[in-house]
């Protein structure tokens, strides 16, 4: 038997999503964003309300997307809370910055795979705003790769639970893609 919900949406997993941009004075922000995915191979999108974020990518048309991870899961949640239009969101949780060497944008040093992004597109509406970003670069942080590869097992990203409001740890694989299906096709 199944019970209905109504007009309630839940996609999942829907990964935390940090976007890191400068303002016009070169001031790193960082917010949490679960409302986003891939969009092509090397596209990304994110749909925002108006923020600090917006206002900093009409000026650099630039950012960085990280993942957030279990061992930073407060600083995220923070980011998704606090305003960046009244304090330096970065510098309260006691995260560091550098300056991307692909786009005009910081990279967290805390969270260790980050997306160096341009924007495509900043669509506005009544709602609010439709990113599109083009990925320049990936780069990740030694201690997630095996093999010269990203281990998302090591990384241990957070993705949000719209259902429960709460954030949840990506588990095991469970099949290789593109392939444990095969069986199915016979002879």
């Amino acid at each position: 038997m199944r019970k209905d919900f109504g007009k309630k949406t839940v996609i999942t997993p829907l990964p935390v999503l940090i976007l890191a941009t400068y303002d016009e004075n070169g001031v790193p922000n960082a917010m949490n964003a679960a409302w986003g995915g891939q969009w092509d191979a090397n596209e990304i999108f994110v749909s925002l309300s108006t923020h600090k974020t917006t206002d900093n990518l009409k000026v650099n048309q630039a950012f960085t997307v990280s993942f957030a991870d279990v061992d930073h899961v407060k600083e995220a949640d923070y980011f998704g809370i606090a305003s960046g239009h009244k304090l330096n969101k970065i510098e309260r949780v006691g995260f560091h910055t550098v300056k991307s060497a692909h786009v005009n944008a910081p990279i967290i040093e805390e969270f260790p795979l980050t997306l160096e992004c341009v924007v495509k597109e900043l669509q506005e509406d009544k709602t609010g705003f439709i990113l599109i970003g083009e990925v320049v670069n990936m780069s990740a942080d030694e201690s997630i790769l095996t093999d010269g590869k990203i281990d998302l097992a090591k990384l241990r990203p957070i993705s949000f639970d719209s259902a429960a409001n709460e954030y949840r740890v990506l588990g095991d694989s469970v099949g290789a893609a593109f392939s444990c299906g095969k069986e199915f096709f016979g002879d």
